[in-house]
C-alpha cells in the first residue's frame, strides 16, 4: 500500500491537491479497517467456510484491538519504509490507527469526520465534502458490522484455502477506487490474521503484519 504521506501543508493546499491527498487515504483506511475486521474472528467463523459465516461472526464483534508492523514499498524511495503501532475499532463507527514508530501519528474516523494528528499539527476533514471517501468508509463500517451486501457492493470477493490456512482477496468494483487500489489480499491461519497486502495501481504497495491483543 504505498501510502502517500499526507503533507504537513494539508490544510492550505488547493482543492485539486486536497482531492488527490484525500484519495491517497483510501489504501491507508483499507488496511486499517480490514485488519480490525478480521483479527478478532473466532474459530466458529470458519465452520461453514463461506463468506456469510465470516460476516455472521463479524456482526457479533463490537470492538477490536491489535498491534501492527507495516512495510511500505514506494517506487521513489531506495528502501522500504517501516512503521508500527496499534489499530482500534469501536462500534458502530470509530476507527483509529495509532502509529508509534518511527514518529507518533494518529488517524481517527469518527462518525462523519476524519482527523489526523502529527506532532502539533492537526487536520480535520468532513466526509460529506468528499463523497468518494465517505462511500469507501461506509463500506468499511459495513464490513465491521458484518454486512456482506455492503461489502459485495464495493468489492469482488474471492475466499480460498481452509480454516488452517486461508486467503481472502478483495478487488474494487468502483472505477475511482480501481484507480487507486488494484487489490487487497488478507491471509491467516485459523482465527489469526497474519498479514494484509495492498497493491496500488501505480505499482507501490504495502504489507501489514498484525497481532491481536487480548481485551483489557
Amino acid at each position: 500500500m504505498t501510502l502517500p504521506v499526507l503533507s504537513s501543508k494539508l490544510a492550505m493546499t488547493p482543492e485539486r491537491t486536497m482531492g488527490r491527498r484525500v484519495q491517497s487515504l483510501v489504501p491507508m483506511l483499507a488496511a486499517l479497517a480490514t485488519g480490525l475486521a478480521l483479527v478478532a474472528l473466532s474459530p466458529a467463523a470458519f465452520a461453514a467456510w463461506d463468506l456469510q459465516q465470516l460476516m455472521d461472526s463479524l456482526a457479533q464483534n463490537k470492538s477490536g484491538r491489535a498491534t501492527f508492523v507495516e512495510t511500505k514499498h514506494i517506487a521513489l524511495l531506495d528502501k522500504p519504509v517501516e512503521s508500527s503501532g496499534e489499530l482500534l475499532f469501536t462500534a458502530p463507527d470509530r476507527l483509529e490507527k495509532r502509529t508509534l514508530k518511527p514518529k507518533p501519528e494518529s488517524m481517527v474516523v469518527n462518525g462523519g469526520e476524519l482527523s489526523i494528528e502529527r506532532g502539533r499539527q492537526k487536520y480535520h476533514l468532513q466526509l460529506q465534502s468528499y463523497p468518494e471517501l465517505a462511500a469507501f468508509i461506509d463500506s468499511i463500517r459495513g464490513t465491521l458490522a458484518g454486512d456482506l451486501k455492503a461489502l459485495e457492493r464495493n468489492y469482488r470477493l474471492n475466499l480460498n484455502g481452509s480454516a488452517e490456512r486461508w486467503n481472502l482477496q478483495l478487488l474494487p468494483l468502483d472505477a475511482k477506487m480501481q484507480s487507486v487500489i488494484k487489490r487487497i489480499r488478507i491471509s491467516g491461519v485459523r482465527d489469526q490474521v497474519n498479514d494484509i497486502e495492498i497493491t496500488q495501481t501505480d505499482g507501490d504497495g504495502s504489507l501489514m503484519t498484525i497481532e491481536k491483543l487480548a481485551a483489557p
